[in-house]
């Protein structure tokens, strides 16, 4: 009995060890969801529009978020989540209590901080944010905490990068996904 316990623990320790989680995406590291940047929002507007992206996400976090660890350990290392984001939108991570220096998309100088908590009204985290390419708030873009899944997640992806968000709310628009049948 011992030993079958035993080999069903290492089993699943390297299923788990493995990245592959039950819907069967595979993980991968979470900082790939994210792009790189020299903090220049700004630049990074004309660089969204070269690459043909739909807009900007930027999440709002902190370290010490057990909602952020989440969704960075269950949803962001995700690699069917980082290949969907990674074609529609430029991904970055803005750190609410951070002093470093960044430029605005209006190309004003400021730090992580004043960005967060004046120009975006950040006050929870983690907080999901859509800009347009020019620079706004999407309007319906703004998500605050986690996401139940990576399912839901990528919804609100597309929910945002389909324009969907002038229809309505994403709650209606999720209402509306679990009441259409599957095609097939």
């Amino acid at each position: 009995m011992r030993l079958m316990q035993a080999w069903t623990g290492l089993c699943l320790g390297l299923l788990l060890a493995g990245g592959v989680t039950a819907a069967g995406a595979d993980k991968v590291p979470v900082e790939g969801f994210f792009d790189q940047t020299f903090g220049d929002f700004h630049e990074e507007l004309a660089n969204a529009r070269e690459q043909g992206k739909k807009g900007v996400l930027i999440m709002f976090e902190m370290d010490e978020c057990p909602f952020c660890h989440r969704m960075k350990t269950t949803v962001l290392n995700r690699s069917d989540v980082q290949a969907y984001y990674g074609e529609n939108f430029l991904v970055f991570s803005v750190d609410i209590e951070g002093d470093v220096e960044i430029t605005d998309f209006h190309g004003n100088p400021t730090t992580m901080k004043d960005f967060a908590f004046k120009q975006n009204r950040v006050r929870a985290t983690p907080v999901f944010q859509f800009y347009d390419l020019d620079g706004k708030p999407v309007p319906g873009g703004r998500y605050t905490g986690a996401t139940r899944d990576a399912a839901e997640f990528l919804l609100l992806g597309q929910y945002v990068a389909d324009g969907h968000n002038r229809d309505g709310s994403f709650t209606k628009y999720k209402r509306a996904q679990r009441s259409t049948p599957a095609p097939g």
